[in-house]
């Protein structure tokens, strides 16, 4: 079974945070988050396709992909890596191309539980509660929950 996701969106402020846990280390975790071959398995809703422009995930790095359903639509990412601590810790930008200049910054927590087990815990702040809200009601939390569990797949087999 897989591990629960936790989204929190606080009432009166522009944030969003998931937690969740992973039954493998944080090495594999983060090496997930890093290799774009991995991200391509797992990132994103159940049936889309996502093809990568560019992912970096390094300090200064930059990213951008596309995730296409199956009726064919694209959505369109890109971002900015500002910090890459290995195993540890991410600070990045996240901009949906197809809602323009709403870019929110994002901090990405690597925790090691101990006996192969690590937690995420992703703090989202966006530049205007519409634009968090906007985020919300666009479905991410079932492309966080099917992603994740894609995910776990993946882990399982390293």
């Amino acid at each position: 079974m897989s591990n629960p996701v936790t989204i929190s969106v606080p009432e009166g402020v522009p944030f969003i945070d998931i937690s969740r846990e992973f039954d493998a280390p944080v090495a594999s975790v983060f090496r997930a988050h890093k290799e774009p071959e991995l991200i391509r398995q797992w990132l994103g809703p159940h049936g889309y396709d996502m093809q990568i422009e560019k992912y970096e995930f390094e300090s200064g790095g930059s990213y951008r992909y596309a995730h296409t359903n199956p009726e064919g639509e694209k959505y369109t990412f890109n971002g900015v890596f500002h910090v890459v601590r290995e195993n540890e810790f991410a600070i990045q930008t996240f901009e949906f191309e197809g809602y323009p200049d709403v870019v929110s910054i994002e901090a990405i927590n690597f925790v090691d539980l101990g006996n192969g087990r690590t937690r995420i815990e992703a703090h989202s702040v966006y530049p205007s509660q519409e634009g968090r809200d906007g985020m919300v009601e666009s479905g991410m939390a079932q492309g966080v929950e099917e992603g994740y569990e894609r995910l776990d797949k993946i882990l399982a087999g390293s």
